[in-house]
């Protein structure tokens, strides 16, 4: 199976999006968007941000097949 490493996130509050590489051997909590300058948080039950705001989830969602925490 290919592990995607880009990600679009899109910002739920202004709607501005970047492609980002995501890490991965860990998830990213936080994410600064670069429109508005929110501070991005995952939602509940969402292990990172890719996994929320992300086109595609995190890598380690991706190797496990789960949705929620990876860790």
């Amino acid at each position: 199976m290919q592990i995607e490493i880009r990600s679009r996130l899109t910002c739920p509050h202004c709607g501005h999006w970047a492609t980002e590489t995501m890490p991965t051997d860990a998830c990213q909590y936080f994410y600064d968007c670069q429109g508005c300058g929110a501070v991005l948080k995952p939602k509940p039950g969402d292990c990172c941000v890719y996994c929320s705001y992300g086109d595609v989830p995190c890598p380690p969602i991706q190797e496990s097949g789960r949705k929620g925490c990876c860790g």
